[in-house]
């Protein structure tokens, strides 16, 4: 039973838990459109199924497949994860799946946002995204709990939150006349604290560059813990993406946390940039209505993209020679935690990363 509520989280005393927080399991959805995903989407695939092993073997993970993609993920995947049929438009878990709450009694319910494929009809990725929209609330029958349904649309990447209400976005995104076009800043701020009971909102400028999202900010920042965060940097002042982290650098230099605190910044190197090849492009099928991939784009590369779950932190990796230091760097930032590098580039490719295809269920 998964009852749709009127009320909403901060009236019955529910709060978004930071991610680095316990959790009961993660969520995932398995690629498969080949207008997105090159070769029809085999290599992605790939890359998917180790980063659900890697997961599943720190907490329970339950994957989304389609009907004719279910006996083909059966099979690549361990007998751990819990493969479910579910329809959807593609494998953005975080995005179009659920936000989940919980409160001091041990109840966890979803907050159901609208979704309009980063942008609907003015600069979004694909069309239709019905599918999409509808997957938060199946997840919420799937677990028997209830939901909250936001009148906001807004994407679980475009947010980060430190449990103890603290919340980090970027205006680039939120502000974006393509997602809300109706709301002021401070009725997108007031939402965001009813649905999320939160108190303050760190507004960062932009996003890793050319990132295709609008600039979410689980590409550039995230809360390591309660007052630490890890930020995407460039030393090269050449490069687009310098002005962005140092413009990040300085707001959350010169802010405070819901509590009061100081942050501490730990600057993570972005990987040298990346391109989409000759050979990567030709592999995606082209079709009306969906953002092609054409040779010599760049992607938003960055380590900061990594998910962190029960005991562990998947990060992607780029065959790049800022690979090792990213993840020594993360270890220090973890030192109770394994940090467990995957090469990601296929999911690059296809316009996010780890953080990207992952949802956080909290332990209730």
């Amino acid at each position: 039973m998964s009852a749709t509520l009127s009320s909403t989280p901060r009236q019955d005393g529910f709060r978004m838990p930071g991610e680095f927080e316990p959790h009961a399991g993660t969520w995932m959805l398995w690629p498969e459109r080949p207008d997105n995903w090159r070769l029809g989407a085999k290599p992605a695939q790939k890359t998917f199924a180790q980063v659900a092993a890697a997961i599943a073997q720190f907490e329970p993970l339950t994957i989304g497949v389609s009907n004719a993609q279910y006996l083909n993920a059966r099979s690549l995947l361990p007998p751990t994860v819990r493969v479910v049929e579910l329809s959807y438009d593609d494998s953005w878990m975080r995005d179009c799946g659920p936000t989940f709450v919980k409160n001091d009694q041990g109840l966890v319910r979803v907050v159901d946002w609208e979704f309009n494929a980063w942008g609907g009809l003015t600069g979004g990725l694909y069309f239709p995204w019905d599918n999409d929209n509808k997957v938060a609330r199946k997840v919420a029958e799937l677990e028997r709990v209830d939901r909250y349904k936001a009148p906001l649309v807004l994407e679980g990447g475009s947010i980060h939150v430190d449990g103890q209400g603290t919340l980090l976005t970027t205006e680039e995104c939120l502000l974006n006349p393509n997602r809300n076009p109706e709301l002021s800043k401070g009725e997108i701020e007031s939402y965001l604290q009813d649905y999320l009971n939160i108190q303050k909102i760190i507004w960062l400028g932009q996003g890793i560059f050319n990132d295709e999202t609008n600039g979410h900010v689980d590409n550039i920042a995230c809360f390591v813990r309660p007052g630490v965060i890890a930020l995407a940097w460039t030393d090269d002042k050449q490069d687009p993406q310098y002005e962005i982290s140092a413009d990040a650098y300085e707001r959350l230099r010169r802010t405070t946390d819901a509590r009061g605190r100081a942050l501490e910044v730990h600057k993570i190197h972005v990987p040298n940039p990346i391109f989409i090849t000759e050979e990567e492009s030709q592999g995606v099928d082209s079709a009306e209505g969906t953002l092609p991939r054409n040779p010599g784009d760049r992607l938003a590369g960055s380590y900061v993209n990594y998910y962190c779950c029960n005991g562990a932190v998947i990060v992607p990796t780029f065959n790049d020679p800022h690979d090792a230091l990213a993840l020594q760097e993360l270890q220090v930032l973890y030192p109770d935690r394994t940090i467990v590098p995957i090469p990601a580039r296929e999911i690059l490719l296809g316009g996010g990363n780890i953080h990207c295809i992952t949802q956080q269920q909290p332990q209730p």
